[in-house]
């Protein structure tokens, strides 16, 4: 059966308080919350519907630059989680598949949990079932207060909840698959009839309660990846728990990790087995780092940076938008920026790829071929090329292509005068 998505993110996020950044698209390790979201359910979604609103055009513009099969609906006014599927409805006119709803700023969430949901609410023959959690302490959530055959009876916000309510572990966790054909007649029904006059989305389960219709609950036993980010510090514990997670993933698979509590890499990184990561090295955005190679301490990967095998990255090394091929070291306090470099290249400590022209406000590649070597303190100009096996001399300043097996010196020569210390120390 075909799945659409429909994903939230019209919201302002008041709690961030930024002026100039919607909360979906605040960023976890080089990636927004809308980016994971959408990650998650591409792959086996049909077609992608976000809802936008507060700063509209900034998250279309992500959308459009990043996803070729995702649509934007307006939402305006807001008024509300109900109202804002119902802005769908139109271009599912005539769709009779499963609609998948999601919240665009609960980025945890993998997409094997989503297909799992999907598979759960298929084998229950369900026309729509909510995804739930237990939290030890579930206060300010919705519980799931579920039927004495065990299929879901409603959700009851906290503050409308019994004693006997607030005491259910089983909580909403804003997750939502429908079969279209038979829930959409929901949206043209709801009311507003409550304390803030929305559209909620969870009344229509009592609307398909009243329809007779199949209404369930899928237990995620993986509370965490829930977790919904409303401030700045609920991003950043959102950001540890991520770290976390891709961590463990990369060290059950053979990398080692030597310091975890001060190790950041995102989840769109690969990286092979044998491979060490050494203290405090930041890793973001999507990158391939091969095998048996080592990176840091005090490394910077700021995302589209591909590592091949057996290659070291020493400590406070930037690289970004770079390729590296095999057996090649990178030396220490360099920055490597749109390069690429061949095989058994060795890179002196304090070069430089000068890669950016800050009045055109264009950046250009830097080229290094096999075997060169960069002395220490270099600048390399870009657009350049040092050929396969050249040489440059220790605080050379490249700003033409050097020949391949030959020596770049752009230093002056040196003057030594004899006795000048002792000369000045006696006047």
């Amino acid at each position: 059966m075909d799945i659409k998505a429909v994903i939230l993110a019209a919201g302002k996020g008041t709690r961030m308080k930024s002026e100039t950044t919607p909360k979906v698209l605040h960023e976890i390790m080089g990636k927004t919350l809308l980016g994971y979201v959408l990650d998650n359910v591409k792959n086996f979604s049909s077609e992608e519907f976000v809802i936008v609103g507060h700063h509209a055009q900034d998250v279309e513009s992500f959308v459009q630059k990043n996803y070729d099969n995702a649509k934007t609906v307006l939402q305006s006014p807001q008024l509300g989680t109900g109202h804002a599927v119902s802005m769908v409805c139109p271009s599912l006119e005539n769709y009779d598949g499963l609609v998948l709803i999601l919240c665009g700023d609960t980025p945890l969430v993998q997409e094997k949990t989503l297909k799992d949901f999907v598979e759960f609410h298929k084998s229950q023959k369900s026309d729509l079932t909510v995804m739930s959690t237990l939290f030890d302490d579930p206060t300010n959530y919705g519980r799931i207060i579920r039927e004495s055959d065990n299929s879901l009876k409603c959700i009851v916000e906290e503050k409308d909840a019994t004693i006997e309510q607030k005491a259910v572990k089983e909580v909403n966790a804003g997750i939502y698959c429908l079969n279209w054909a038979k829930i959409k007649h929901a949206f043209g029904q709801l009311t507003s009839n409550n304390a803030q006059g929305e559209y909620y989305l969870t009344d229509i389960i009592s609307w398909g309660k009243a329809q007779n219709l199949s209404v369930n609950a899928y237990i995620l036993e993986n509370s965490d990846e829930i977790y919904g980010i409303n401030s700045r510090a609920n991003l950043a514990q959102a950001t540890k728990m991520m770290n976390r997670r891709n961590l463990e993933k990369y060290m059950e698979n053979g990398v080692t990790i030597v310091d975890p509590d001060s190790t950041w890499i995102s989840e769109d990184t690969i990286i092979g087995q044998d491979t060490i990561v050494y203290p405090s090295t930041y890793i973001e955005g999507k990158n391939i780092i091969g095998k048996n190679c080592k990176i840091g301490p005090c490394a910077h990967l700021r995302g589209d940076v591909e590592v091949c095998n057996n290659v070291k990255i020493g400590n406070f090394v930037e690289v970004k938008k770079a390729k590296i091929c095999s057996n090649t070291n990178v030396g220490h306090l360099s920055y490597i920026g749109d390069a690429q470099l061949g095989e058994n290249v060795n890179i002196g400590a304090g070069t430089i790829t000068a890669n950016y022209n800050p009045l055109t406000k264009t950046k250009s590649k830097t080229i290094i071929e096999d075997d060169a070597k960069i002395g220490s303190n270099s600048v390399l100009v870009a657009p350049v090329t040092v050929e396969q096996g050249a040489n440059v001399g220790a605080g050379g300043i490249i700003t033409k292509d050097v020949q391949a097996w030959s020596l770049a010196v752009t230093r002056s020569p040196l003057k030594v005068l004899e006795n000048w210390v002792k000369k000045q120390i006696q006047k």
